[in-house]
């Protein structure tokens, strides 16, 4: 990753320290803006930059940033970190219209008078410039390597299609949302700008302690059971403190914007809107309070309890509160989860033991177990398999697997994955898993923001030679898959692929849903949380998009949990069956 310490932007684009807005007799009212030159840290202390940040009326725990800066800070990121060298924007201003506009044509223009962002084509403006794939496409692999090999995956252009989503108007004045123009500068609050062109594309977004810039989210910040990372030490540096009452009001309404706009779940879950559900439960109060542990106290108990949709969840404390993590409330679906997980982690260690074989074979029948999906990069398969060593995720257990079973004199018939405890993770492993199983994976893609809708269909080099055809799949094998309500997510996802294509018997249980894919966020005040995001995944039938958020329903239902491991019978039972 290319270092670019205190990279200065070299913008003269300093507002003065005095700005106008028209009032409604057409006369101005004055604001009190001040600027400072402020580190913007790319997630990571080695990487940064440094941009002039702006504060209105004395509230200092409120930057706005000026959009000719955000252009020129979406490039950087983009290019020296994110190595998208295609990736360009511009920036141009007439009277209260400035526009940031990318090398593809899709632009974000700001009306200063009207207070609102719009984006001719939302997906196309956020659209990475090197993925040839639709605009929905959710697996990051490009599929061929710098020197244009074949590379994991290979999309099947023929067979995927975009239908791009209405342009979207983001009115912020409706939401109390101010956006300030004095002369060359057009200033947003950051959060808003993070929220919109930053999050939903990068799944990172902006963090501000009092005296620095962050853009990260959980993973740069923490460190999983050993807590944080320097990053998130730096972010927490500052000492707690309350909010000011402009942050507390932006704060609020910046929440019920993005919430309104990017959770993928509000029609189930029958919210017309943010603002409607906090006072209906009585937290409207605490989270628009000058007090930050209150508000995260608030947003941790709606999110966590009332969503509780378990893709949804707080993840951390705001800088202002402290970065000690309390427990909160636990949710009906989120506490019923955690119990079945519990019971099926007991009947299989009791079954198997706690170290038992991910791949196992039982007479004709291979069986392939695991719990995530996790992969690495499409390239470490291809160096490590050829220094003979084999990846230990999901991607390297299949491509062990299938030397397996098209080994010479292999007995192997069934082929059985085991998804039983399988809670989710990447999708880029899910897709290979589907290909594995049916030779392509089809995965249909809905936008509940935007609209949009996309299917993509793939194909994976599991023999890693670079081609792809049948020797990539165990299509012509009795395919089945063990299922559960642990079964969540991307394990939902693959369970639901299985069961549209009609080529593969599940065994088990229902699974437990998950349609949307997790989206990262934070709050203005500084608080991190996930939340189930506007790409709502589905299964195509007849030309129409369904949602597979209520789950999977098996094939043949396995009533005892102990029988769900017991490979002796199940090979049995499977051998019956046909």
């Amino acid at each position: 990753m290319k270092q670019i310490l205190c990279l200065l932007l070299a913008l003269t684009l300093l507002c003065r320290c005095a700005s106008a807005e028209p009032a409604e007799n057409g006369e101005y009212e004055p604001h009190k803006i001040s600027s400072k030159e402020t580190r913007m840290y790319l997630m990571s202390l080695e990487n940064s930059l440094t941009l002039n940040v702006y504060f209105v009326d004395g509230a200092k725990d409120l930057p706005w940033i000026d959009l000719e800066a955000w252009s020129e800070v979406l490039t950087i990121l983009q290019q020296d970190i994110y190595a998208n060298k295609d990736y360009q924007t511009s920036f141009s201003a007439d009277g209260d219209i400035a526009t940031i506009t990318r090398e593809n044509g899709y632009y974000m223009r700001a009306d200063f008078q009207d207070k609102t962002l719009y984006f001719n084509d939302y997906n196309g403006f956020l659209h990475d410039p090197g993925d040839i794939s639709p605009l929905l496409d959710l697996v990051s692999e490009p599929g061929f390597n710098a020197d244009g090999e074949p590379e994991l995956f290979k999309r099947m252009t023929d067979a995927s299609f975009d239908r791009c989503g209405d342009a979207v108007l983001l009115d912020l004045g409706a939401y109390g949302i101010d956006m300030i123009r004095y002369e060359d500068c057009y200033l947003v609050p950051l959060q808003t700008l993070g929220d919109f062109t930053l999050a939903r594309p990068l799944l990172v977004d902006t963090f501000f302690n009092g005296r620095e810039i962050f853009l990260a989210n959980e993973r740069y910040l923490t460190r999983k059971n050993f807590g944080y990372t320097e990053l998130g030490e730096r972010y927490y540096s500052s000492m707690p403190t309350d909010r000011s009452d402009a942050l507390a009001q932006y704060g609020y309404s910046e929440l019920c914007l993005v919430l309104d706009k990017l959770y993928g779940l509000k029609q189930p879950h029958d919210i017309d809107d943010f603002a409607q559900i906090f006072w209906q439960i009585g937290l409207d109060e605490p989270l628009q309070s000058v007090s930050a542990s209150d508000a995260d106290t608030a947003l941790y108990a709606f999110l966590d309890y009332y969503l509780d949709d378990v893709h949804t969840y707080f993840d951390g404390f705001s800088w202002m509160t402290g970065k000690e993590k309390t427990a909160g409330m636990t949710g009906t679906a989120s506490a019923s989860m955690n119990r079945q997980v519990a019971r099926y982690l007991a009947a299989r260690t009791a079954a198997l033991g706690g170290e038992y074989d991910q791949y196992l074979e039982v007479g004709n029948t291979a069986y392939i177990t695991f719990d995530h999906f996790e992969n690495e990069s499409a390239g470490n398969y291809y160096e490590k398999v050829k220094q003979g060593i084999v990846p230990q995720d999901t991607i390297g257990l299949i491509i062990y697997a299938h030397n397996r079973i098209y080994r010479d004199d292999s007995p192997i018939e069934n082929v059985v994955i085991d998804l039983s405890n399988n809670t989710g993770g990447s999708v880029n492993a899910a897709v290979f898993t589907v290909a594995w199983f049916l030779g392509e994976a089809t995965l249909s893609v809905k936008d509940t923001f935007t609209g949009a809708l996309s299917t993509a269909v793939y194909r994976a080099d599991v023999n890693l030679n670079r081609e792809f055809n049948d020797g990539d799949t165990v299509s012509e094998k009795k395919l089945y898959c063990l299922v559960s309500p642990v079964s969540f997510s991307c394990a939902n996802l693959v369970a639901a692929a299985f069961k549209a294509s009609d080529r593969v018997t599940l065994l088990g249980r229902p699974t437990s849903g998950g349609s949307c894919t997790v989206q990262f966020l934070s709050s203005a005040w500084g608080a991190y949380f996930d939340i189930s995001g506007p790409n709502r995944m589905s299964f195509q039938k007849n030309g129409s998009f369904y949602d597979i958020d209520q789950g999977v329903e098996p094939d043949f239902i396995i009533s005892k949990i102990e029988n769900f491991y017991d490979r002796e019978a199940l090979t049995e039972y499977i051998n019956k069956l046909f």
